[in-house]
């Protein structure tokens, strides 16, 4: 008995004390996010002056960037076919719409709508259905404003796959056309 009266007001003096002591105030929120940066390069190292130049805006970025480069941002999504067509897919239009707003907007952009088939069927059949589907997509392209001498096309049928297992869902990977940024106009803004 004696040792759990010992406890309890050991207890009780450790509340009491701890009553006398100011509460604590609550730790500071965490910061916020650091915005995400575009998939752009770094503006290049402005030289220096006096007076304050203005910062580099995307368009002005993306046109001193080399083709090359532009190719490897991505900036252009792939489409997808169904087996042995050529015809667009609804999801397939939305896709291409959101391709002809960036090709609106970085409006020196040239590309080349390459078409691709899956490795079933004769190189010459495959050539001939991946021109279907590459021109199928320029003529989307071309209907919602992209200017016709800034885009052309080419197939390489079954020849460049991006996957090489003989299985419906490889198969469906490389049924696609590819929208490569292949050059610059000297036109623009």
């Amino acid at each position: 008995m004696r040792r759990s009266s010992l406890v309890f007001l050991l207890l009780a003096a450790t509340g009491l004390a701890a009553c006398h002591h100011r509460p604590k105030s609550a730790p500071p929120p965490p910061p916020e996010p650091a915005p995400v940066a575009p998939a752009l390069p770094p503006p290049a190292p402005a030289p220096a002056t006096s007076q304050t130049t203005p910062l580099v805006d995307d368009y002005e970025r993306l046109r001193q960037t080399a083709s090359d480069e532009i190719e490897k941002m991505g900036l252009l999504a792939d489409i997808h076919f169904d087996y042995d067509k050529a015809e667009l897919r609804e999801g397939d239009r939305q896709i291409l719409a959101r391709n002809a707003e960036t090709l609106k907007k970085f409006d020196f952009l040239r590309i080349t709508v390459e078409g691709h088939c899956d490795e079933r069927g004769s190189v010459e059949y495959n050539l001939a259905l991946g021109e279907r589907r590459a021109r199928a997509a320029y003529d989307y392209l071309g209907s919602l404003g992209v200017a016709s001498d800034r885009m052309k096309t080419v197939s390489y049928g079954k020849e460049v796959p991006v996957c090489q297992d003989s299985t419906e869902e490889c198969w469906a990977r490389n049924r696609r056309d590819h929208f490569a940024v292949t050059g610059k106009t000297t036109r623009g803004r």
